[in-house]
């Protein structure tokens, strides 16, 4: 936390967009859940709604009032409690506004992947990117080319997932979709969307090569004379992760081994490594070339 740039309650990014924190600082939200306000009619979309804290709920009220808006659209980037929980606060400042979500709930309408939200100074295109959840989309804004990326890139740091496969199939259908910016589900602006999207995609595959570099050798730094393909060892993600994430605090270790797990999955489907049910350990198929 205390590497991170502050960023102002309310800011005016852009002449179609503003962004409103969700007031909920912290060490998986980073300066806050970033919800961003688009158009620039009296009718705007609304993507994202926070955590449900009254401060958020404030702001928006307050920021409505000055833009003499109300909203008409809310897009749910997808169903994480920090981008839902803001929703009874939004019905009750906006009780006309219709919420749109992939994989809807109750009362809620249907995100669909290429649907199109028009709105006066905006359009906003959604595309279907699971890997960070199962319903995560993204918004392309047409008339600046920048995207809206929900959590499958962050203004700082990488982002977590729950199917790595999927993820990094979102991230390549991300990557070369605009020219502009990107606006993340959490941090600051990135300004160059394609290029923070291709440094997500090289960071994974920096990490998989380390994982499987630590399942044949048993460390990270191996010179050519310990580059034997016959050694075979057997690691459960913790240990690992304590080889990997040398300088990740011990606090973040937990979350680091999920990430891990996901690589070994991966590495599991495509025949590259092998999972011991019973002992939880994991070893590499020496018999599929992994490098």
């Amino acid at each position: 936390m205390a590497q991170l740039v502050p960023l102002p309650e309310v800011e005016r990014l852009s002449a179609s967009v503003v962004r409103i924190l969700g007031a909920n600082p912290g060490k998986f939200t980073l300066q806050g859940t970033n919800t961003y306000l688009v158009g620039q009619g009296p009718r705007r979309i609304l993507i994202d709604t926070g955590e449900g804290r009254h401060t958020w709920a404030a702001l928006l009220k307050k920021v409505l009032l000055d833009e003499n808006a109300t909203i008409h659209q809310a897009l749910i980037t997808h169903w994480h409690h920090d981008h839902v929980g803001g929703i009874p606060d939004l019905l009750k400042l906006c009780p006309e506004v219709t919420i749109y979500k992939h994989q809807p709930d109750q009362g809620q309408g249907d995100i669909e992947d290429g649907q199109v939200f028009n709105i006066d100074g905006a359009t906003l295109r959604a595309c279907h990117t699971p890997g960070h959840t199962v319903d995560h989309m993204m918004l392309v804004l047409e008339e600046e080319d920048s995207i809206f990326t929900g959590d499958n890139v962050l203004g700082h740091g990488t982002a977590v997932f729950e199917d790595l496969k999927a993820y990094l199939d979102s991230l390549q259908r991300m990557q070369n979709r605009v020219s502009g910016r990107g606006y993340p589900g959490h941090g600051p602006v990135v300004e160059n969307a394609t290029a923070k999207i291709t440094e997500y995609i090289r960071h994974r595959q920096q990490r998989e090569d380390e994982i499987i570099r630590v399942l044949r050798y048993g460390k990270l730094d191996v010179s050519e004379s310990e580059r034997s393909p016959e050694r075979k060892l057997s690691w459960t993600p913790l240990e690992l992760v304590k080889i990997i994430y040398q300088n990740v605090p011990d606090s973040l270790h937990l979350p680091a081994a999920n990430g891990v797990i996901q690589v070994l999955t991966k590495l599991e489907t495509e025949g590259k490594a092998i999972h011991d049910a019973d002992s939880g350990r994991w070893t590499l198929n020496i018999g599929k070339p992994a490098l």
